[in-house]
């Protein structure tokens, strides 16, 4: 990267700083912002390697008196955040969305020049990217610690970044971009950054569906109109009309696993939002096109349709609004609570689909192509896309809620307890139903409340059009009854609509069985009447890693996907992988790229789906810029993945795997699950036991309320170990792999081998190495010299700094490197940039944490709030929660 892109990050890095300075000195005077300038000197002087300026800096930060800790905190987490505004804007502008290596930014136009010297042909590249059916799935996990109202005045602070490039040469306007600029600033230091109530179900949808209204309905057509582009130049055509590779589903209002705030009625509230907000931004679309399309040409079937109406195609629009406007109409009414009054309503995608395509055919049939290709194009291809929903809205439950339904049931009709039964006899049972022509469900049926809730979700599916709806998910996965008891709820309640079933397979365990499962589960006669020849099966990464340590899940994560993909073919069943991927690394993160060309060669076959999830769906897709080079990355590994699939790995890297995969996984358990004093170290120097007063999501950060790890949910657990910068979940037990790998003979030339030749190991080695840079041991040391004195807990922590330290040397030593990230000068900056921001952060959260541990939870309104500040501030300068 050259040093003139540097130049403009610094910059607009700067320009933002400065006016954040002049706002603060408006509100609190000179002598505060001097306050601040001296904690940034110190952490800077700590940061070059000053010990001293690090010790001086934790005097500083201890002498601080209360009054001053909350504008403390929150000076420094709105520098973090304009700061990931500066980056965000550097990106979209030099079209950097992901974190390569120089030179390996992935090209749309490169690889069909690619694919085309492999003997691909243009027409099988049209069909590849018309059939390609990638689905991009936001999910509302809690890791946004963002409050929406900032993120649109940060989306404006943008835009005036924008408007400073471009008015370099206009004073008045350059003047007027500059007080905007203060303004946006003002009002974001004036604006409570932390939310004073969780969101709820509906608000989180809410939020997925404003970032669908800001940047995808611009972003969509755009996409599809440099698809044509590139179309048009390799094969001399453009992409089918209602081709969509790439569309969006969502899980706001419909994830429902260990959050009983997603109850039925939430569900059906967030698909009439869906219809209302489509309907809204469709008539936008609507209007647009009834100004332009004024011609009077027209073919005979558009005449047909019209008579003969001076201006056919306003004359066919102004019906077509009509329609549009009745339904969002009665999606309103129906989200008031009352009736609807008006005319006949779209209810599905075709309804709106043919009269744009009537208008489509009919200017290209009388010579009125550039016409057709221009606005109207961008409106058939977000039908094409989004439908009448917006989004396709998934459905999650775990699956011992289904075995509950089940249990109550069967003892209702006196045939025993269902729970009790072995798998074969839940089998018969459910086969046997499944078959059966009367209901099995008495209608008089007076069951618990949670049984009650599952029948009422299961309703709700069948009062919907099946385009609205995508995949039902089953977490907790482990036997083929568990799939086929959704199957019988769904006969049973879902009306007509039949949704795909994915069984989630997450644990060590699950992965490790994940191909037998679905083995039996296909060789079911009684199933596959039902599934057909189509199987979906989600990968859980989270869970996985929390469960077995990173390197072992990430690991089983691939064998399972091998085998499910022989296992698929041998029944002659198309398989779709969805992939539960967090932002984190150790929730299965990373760039999307490296990621889809890292899974093992046939796993991508054309179809994908994976989850985006909390803060990542902002920095992907929040802006219109940024959300096209998204959808671009994701077209390209998914095509490339297709055509010009991975290597499978050797035998001996196989075995290699196994290997590491068997000690990592030894000691990362070694130490969570045997060491008695993981967990009260865990407790005592993490923020843990304050996480829940951070109102991030809707759902609760425990499964249950009590026990240790294994309770707690995989976000939580990974943010409380990023808040002290230890990191742990990413690469506990890799280390000790790593390191017994090469004290044997061969075993560095083995794993260099790998890394340059198998894209599993190499990109599991880069997230590993971005991980260890994002740590900092000094950090976690100083958490724990402030909360922890008990001499066993101090013994764990030195052990675990140490283990950290021999991972990085040997990591080193297989990269080939002198010091980590020299490959990816863009991510080394971000971090150095945003340490001496971070630092005090860290600095304030471990002395709080500790006011608030002597007070026994009892310290100021105030305090409490610069906690969650801390919490939020070093989230936006590690760009992770969890």
């Amino acid at each position: 990267m050259s040093d003139d892109l540097h130049e403009s990050l610094r910059d607009n890095v700067r320009v933002l700083g400065d006016s954040l300075g002049r706002t603060i000195a408006d509100d609190l005077g000179e002598g505060f912002v001097d306050k601040i300038e001296s904690i940034r000197g110190l952490a800077k002087r700590g940061r070059q390697g000053d010990p001293e300026g690090r010790r001086e800096l934790i005097e500083y930060l201890r002498r601080l008196p209360d009054r001053d800790l909350l504008p403390v905190t929150r000076a420094f987490n709105q520098f973090l955040n304009l700061a990931n505004i500066a980056e965000q804007h550097y990106r979209a502008r030099f079209r950097r969305v992901e974190d390569y290596k120089p030179g390996s930014q992935p090209e749309l136009g490169d690889l069909i020049s690619r694919a085309r010297k492999a003997g691909h042909s243009p027409r099988e590249l049209v069909e590849s990217l018309a059939s390609m059916r990638v689905e991009l799935v936001l999910t509302a996990h809690p890791t946004e610690v963002i409050r929406r109202t900032l993120i649109q005045k940060y989306d404006a602070i943008d835009d005036c970044l924008t408007g400073l490039e471009s008015t370099v040469d206009s004073p008045e306007k350059l003047t007027r971009v500059h007080g905007r600029l203060e303004e946006l600033i003002s009002q974001a230091w004036h604006t409570d950054e932390i939310r004073h109530e969780r969101p709820t179900p509906v608000d989180e949808a809410k939020w997925g569906f404003a970032v669908i209204e800001n940047s995808l309905w611009q972003a969509v057509p755009d996409f599809h109109r440099d698809l044509d582009s590139l179309l048009l130049e390799a094969a001399g055509e453009r992409l089918p009309l209602d081709a969509a590779p790439l569309r969006f589903a969502s899980w706001m209002g419909g994830d429902r696993d260990g959050n009983p705030n997603v109850t039925a009625k939430v569900t059906r509230e967030v698909l009439l939002l869906g219809r209302w907000m489509a309907a809204d931004l469709y008539l936008r679309d609507l209007d647009q096109l009834k100004a332009e399309l004024s011609m009077w040409k027209a073919n005979s079937a558009l005449r047909a349709e019209v008579g003969d109406a001076t201006e056919p195609y306003r004359e066919l629009l102004k019906r077509l609004t009509a329609k549009v406007e009745a339904t969002r109409d009665w999606a309103k009414a129906g989200l008031d609570g009352e009736p609807h009054e008006g005319g006949p309503i779209i209810e599905h995608r075709d309804q709106l689909y043919a009269p744009l395509l009537s208008c489509y055919r009919s200017l290209c049939d009388v010579g009125l192509d550039t016409i057709a290709n221009g606005v109207l194009l961008d409106t058939l291809r977000r039908v094409a896309v989004f439908g009448v929903t917006l989004t396709k809205l998934d459905l999650r439950q775990e699956s011992s809620r289904h075995t509950q339904v089940f249990d109550e049931l069967t003892a209702y009709l006196g045939q025993g307890h269902y729970q009790e039964w072995d798998e074969a006899k839940r089998q018969e049972f459910l086969l046997g139903e499944l078959d059966s022509r009367r209901p099995l469900i008495p209608r008089r049926w007076e069951c618990s409340s949670e049984t009650r809730e599952v029948i009422d979700t299961f309703r709700v599916v069948a009062s919907e059009q099946r385009e609205a709806l995508g995949t039902y998910i089953i977490s907790m996965a482990g036997q083929p009854s568990d799939v086929l008891a959704v199957a019988l709820l769904m006969k049973e309640v879902g009306g007509d609509v039949a949704l795909p079933i994915a069984p989630l397979f997450e644990t060590l365990d699950d992965l490790n069985r994940a191909a037998d499962v679905i083995d039996r589960l296909l060789a079911l006669p009684g199933y596959r009447r039902l599934a057909g020849d189509e199987q979906e099966v989600m990968i859980g990464y989270s869970d996985s890693a929390k469960d077995a340590g990173q390197l072992a899940a990430a690991w089983a994560q691939y064998r399972a996907q091998e085998t499910l993909v022989e296992v698929c073919k041998r029944h002659g069943v198309d398989l779709t992988l969805f992939h539960g991927r967090g932002g984190t690394v150790g929730r299965g993160g990373g760039p999307a790229h490296a990621a889809i060309l890292s899974q093992p060669p046939g796993s991508v076959n054309g179809s994908l789906r994976v989850t985006e999830q909390g803060e990542m769906i902002r920095f992907k897709f929040g802006q219109p810029d940024i959300a096209l080079r998204s959808m671009e990355i994701y077209a390209c590994a998914v095509l490339e993945a297709t055509l010009l699939p991975p290597p499978a790995p050797e035998p001996a890297w196989r075995e290699e795997m196994d290997h590491l995969a068997e000690v990592a996984h030894k000691a990362y358990v070694g130490v969570v699950r045997e060491n008695p004093d993981f967990v009260p170290y865990f407790r005592a120097v993490t923020p843990e036991g304050s996480l829940g007063r951070l109102p991030l999501g809707s759902r609760p950060t425990k499964r249950r309320q009590d026990g240790g790890v294994e309770t707690l949910r995989a976000i939580p657990w990974i943010f409380a170990w990023t808040q002290t910068r230890l990191m742990l979940p990413a690469w506990l037990g890799s280390g000790e792999a790593f390191v017994q790998r090469l004290a044997e003979p061969g075993g560095l030339e083995r794993l260099r081998d790998m890394r340059s030749r198998w894209p599993f190991f190499g990109t599991y080695l880069d997230m590993l190495e971005m991980l260890s840079a994002k740590a900092d041991i000094d950090i976690a040391a100083y958490y724990e010299r402030r909360l922890v004195d008990e001499p066993g807990l101090l013994e764990l922590g030195a052990e675990l700094r140490g283990r950290f330290t021999k991972l990085q040397a040997a990591l080193l030593d297989i990269l080939d490197q002198q010091e980590l990230l020299e490959n990816t000068p863009l991510i080394h900056q971000a971090i150095a940039v945003r340490n001496p921001y971070i630092d005090p952060l860290h600095g304030l959260q471990a002395e709080l944490l500790q006011r608030n541990r002597d007070a026994d939870g009892a310290i100021s309104p105030a305090l409490t709030r610069a906690l969650m500040v801390t919490m939020a501030g070093i989230s936006a300068g590690l760009r992770n929660t969890g």
